[in-house]
């Protein structure tokens, strides 16, 4: 019908990332603000708000089963949040910032060499390092999984995708043909 049925305001800046929860009514937006805030679609409120990133967040995407929610941060972070608290569960990724602040900072030699070029595969629950995923001439723009979690495609500013295979890590598939970069990927 084109009807509006709710206008979500609370962030502070603009909104660059959302997501719809999988599972439930829920919206999550990821704001230039520094925060990501959970909506009710059916009663048009703002359910919570996740903070501890010190940068905006610029992507994020709920698991399958809609009860955990990722962030990915200008601050070089990435957070798993548990969905019914709004509190974090896991910091994923701390990478070192210019002004030499402190903190966990856990990357293989392979993960150093190849920062943009590669894609880190994380175990969400645990926090580990699982294995970097390298490949690409330039850097990756977007990574997604199917939806049975048995690959991993990627996109990148070289001009092509690529598919991994999940479970042996190992790329499958690239894709060639575009000109310019590719920035997403589904």
């Amino acid at each position: 019908t084109g009807k509006c049925y709710h206008t979500f305001r609370g962030h502070s800046a603009e909104i660059v990332c959302l997501a719809f929860n999988p599972q439930s009514t829920l919206l999550a937006t990821g704001s230039m603000d520094t925060t990501a805030k959970l909506w009710d679609l059916e009663k048009g409120e703002e359910v919570a708000t996740l903070n501890g990133h010190s940068a905006e967040i610029i992507a994020l995407s709920f698991n399958t089963t809609g009860d955990r929610i990722i962030t990915g941060s200008f601050d070089h972070t990435v957070a798993v949040w548990d969905v019914g608290t709004g509190r974090e569960q896991n910091l994923l990724i701390r990478m070192p910032t210019n002004n030499n602040a402190t903190g966990k900072y856990e990357r293989s030699k392979e993960a150093m060499q190849c920062p943009c070029l590669c894609v880190q595969l994380w175990n969400a629950v645990t926090g580990t390092h699982i294995a970097t995923l390298a490949g690409h001439s330039r850097e990756v723009l977007d990574v997604c999984f199917d939806y049975a979690g048995q690959r991993i495609a990627t996109a990148s500013a070289d001009g092509s995708a690529r598919v991994y295979n999940a479970g042996t890590k190992q790329c499958i598939a690239k894709l060639e043909g575009h000109e310019d970069e590719i920035s997403k990927v589904s």
